[in-house]
């Protein structure tokens, strides 16, 4: 009793002093009071679950259980939950009002009461009882020798019904644990759409019975079986999440059209073949719109893919069509002409309308890129806007648009997280910014965002590093309150929900080591780390410029894979260099210097590690000029030596050249700001 006391007194003190400020909840909660005193976890602690609930929350209550147990270390009594008020008298009590249907504009909020001695979630569905789980785990405290939450009161619903990601499976196949482990890091986010991309130019990745010639011609055995598929889909299911196929035509058809080449578009004497593509890129290859064929077979493939997918949304691509093979084929032209179609875009979506039916069939909604929204399009249609200033086009434009227009729309422009963009670029990235004007009904078809991981450049091995933790700030974007903009407390929660991922599997943490081993051939990562943590990946589709470089088949085991796209040392740098501009104290100036010193060692470093390790040869370059630049600031800084100008800027210069390790050094903005504000 005198043990409980203590813990009990040491937890109410922690939460005395506690401020919301502290907690490491994401996406924040939009109302959130902390009341006076802890609750204290100890191996009785159980759960409890009342209303009628679909059976996920008994699995989503357990994982809670076990997860819990795994932080803590408690060894907890509860083993399973499988039915209704099974434990009547546990602390932890969640009431469902009904099922919850994993749809579009559902019931997702929740009530979360913590007090000394009992917490209770409140949700009108189960959908929303896993949401409050998640905010429970987060809330997770521990001083010296427990583990407590603090006494809180939380009310908490989604800004946007439509939270996605979408995972790209046809460039590089992303095998069964990978989806499962991201479905199980989207909905520790909250997040509730995953977005499938199954078909492309570079592979036809579904097992269809009643089309086997394409997998087996298309797919270089590498595809989800059906049964893979529905175990995905439940999968999802128990963790409230919406999984949305996407079959992408009438364009990057070249695998579909490599087992059906009589329904391409290209003219050609003899025998028509197109051929699976092993670069990234736009192909010509283009179904053709005028052949009823073509329409047939579609119909054919929807029968076989529809069954699987229990949504109401299914995503046919549209995107990128750049018309070569319609234009050079004079029958097309001439049904243009005999239909009235001014246009490719007019042909297209004569072809998308073709559609809409043998998906009504089904029960599903034809979603699409941007591309497939024309003057005739079906307003049921779902317009996905993708298009921003790198493609020439105002960025989120297509979005307002289509709400002006009377369509449903989804952004995932600012959102593309293959891009290798900071995290401040996506967070900020708002789907109704202020600055837009919209009626309250234009608002309402606003569905939401997705973040997009197309995988020209990733693998089982870098993937997750390439999704987490940035989709988290997306998530959050999402669902949290559109005033909550510091990025100062987004970096500080994410470091902790980062950490946490790992947890689901999520292996953006380890797989770093994996990679940097075979980099160093096997010896020593620590100064190959350090020197990560100052790169990134090259932008905005640099590192792959015109998709020739790396092909489906290229390694990506490389530095610039082990990189990611938020520097955690340049963040630590530009700090520095703030602090040192505003007040040029002794204290501030060692920082700065600090970091200048620990590069010049690092670059003698990676020169001895490179003896045995080649992989380590084309990070040099790049090191010694960063090392050369540090060398003459020591000397500015330090010795009040003075340095040419010109020496300076030529050394900047290569610090700025494209480096063959294909990455970029993240500190070179804070290098360029210090030395113009000090008119070094």
């Amino acid at each position: 009793m005198k043990y409980i006391l203590i813990l009990l007194f040491t937890g109410i003190i922690a939460n005395a002093q506690m401020q919301t400020t502290q907690l490491d909840l994401m996406p924040w909660p939009q109302n959130i009071n902390l009341t006076e005193g802890t609750f204290v976890l100890t191996k009785n602690f159980k759960v409890n679950i009342t209303g009628n609930p679909n059976p996920r929350i008994f699995i989503g209550a357990t994982n809670f259980i076990r997860r819990l147990d795994g932080r803590t270390g408690l060894f907890l009594e509860q083993d399973f939950i499988t039915q209704i008020n099974k434990s009547p008298d546990a602390e932890l009590q969640i009431n469902c009002v009904r099922n919850g249907k994993i749809e579009i504009n559902e019931d997702e909020s929740y009530q979360l009461t913590i007090t000394s001695n009992k917490i209770s979630i409140n949700a009108t569905n189960d959908l929303g009882a896993l949401h409050g789980l998640e905010t429970l785990l987060q809330l997770i405290q521990n001083n010296s020798t427990s583990y407590y939450f603090p006494a809180v009161e939380i009310s908490d619903s989604p800004r946007f019904t439509w939270r996605g990601l979408m995972i790209d499976a046809a460039r590089h196949f992303q095998p069964v644990d990978v989806i499962k482990r991201n479905l199980d890091a989207m909905a520790s986010m909250k997040m509730n759409v995953f977005h499938w991309h199954l078909a492309d130019d570079q592979g036809w990745r579904i097992q269809l019975k009643n089309h086997p010639k394409l997998t087996e011609i298309a797919s270089d055995g590498n595809f989800y079986t059906q049964e893979e598929i529905k175990s995905i889909v439940k999968y999802a299911d128990e963790r409230g999440i919406l999984v949305i196929p996407e079959i992408d035509v009438p364009g990057h058809a070249s695998a579909l059209l490599t087992a059906y080449p009589e329904i391409g578009s290209k003219v050609v004497e003899g025998k028509m073949t197109y051929e699976v593509q092993r670069n990234s890129g736009i192909f010509n290859a283009t179904l053709d719109p005028t052949n009823p064929k073509t329409y047939e077979i579609l119909s054919s493939i929807f029968d076989g893919v529809c069954p699987l997918f229990p949504s109401n949304y299914f995503h046919i691509g549209g995107d990128e069509n750049n018309g070569k093979e319609w234009n050079a084929n004079p029958a097309i032209q001439k049904f243009k002409q005999d239909n009235n179609l001014v246009n490719n875009h007019d042909l297209q979506t004569y072809f998308n309308m073709k559609l809409i039916p043998m998906l009504k069939k089904h029960n599903k909604k034809l979603m699409g890129w941007e591309e497939i929204m024309t003057e005739n399009m079906s307003k049921d249609a779902i317009i996905h806007a993708w298009r921003g200033t790198n493609e020439g086009q105002e960025a989120g434009g297509a979005l307002i648009k289509a709400a002006k227009s009377g369509y449903n729309t989804v952004l995932s422009n600012g959102y593309y997280i293959d891009l290798m963009l900071g995290i401040e670029s996506h967070y900020l990235n708002d789907p109704l910014p202020k600055k837009i004007i919209l009626s309250p009904e234009e608002k309402a078809r606003v569905l939401g965002g997705e973040a997009a991981m197309w995988s020209e450049l990733v693998t089982p091995l870098n993937i997750d590093s390439r999704i987490w933790p940035r989709t988290a700030a997306i998530a959050e974007r999402l669902w949290s309150n559109e005033e909550l903009k510091d990025m100062k407390s987004l970096r500080k929660r994410l470091k902790t929900i980062s950490f946490r991922l790992e947890e689901l599997g999520i292996t953006h943490i380890r797989n770093k080591d994996v990679i940097l081993r075979n980099i160093s051939n096997n010896q020593d990562t620590r100064v190959l780390n350090d020197f990560s943590n100052l790169c990134e990946p090259l932008k905005n589709y640099k590192r792959n410029g015109g998709g020739k470089k790396y092909r489906m088949h290229s390694p990506l085991t490389l530095f610039a894979d082990a990189c990611n796209a938020d520097a955690s040392e340049a963040y630590d740098f530009e700090i520095a260099v703030n602090n040192y501009l505003e007040n040029k104290s002794l204290e501030n100036q060692k920082i700065v210097s600090n970091f200048y010193r620990k590069w010049i060692a690092m670059d003698a470093d990676l020169i001895s590690l490179s003896t045995n390790a080649p992989l380590i040869q084309p990070l040099l370059p790049l090191s010694k000029s960063l090392s050369d630049v540090s060398k003459q600031l020591l000397l500015i800084m330090d010795k009040n030596e003075k340095v040419n100008p010109k020496l300076m800027a030529d050394l900047l210069e290569k610090c700025n050249a494209r480096s063959s390790a294909d990455v970029e050094l993240a500190v070179l903005v804070s290098l360029k700001k210090l030395i113009e504000k000090t008119k070094i």
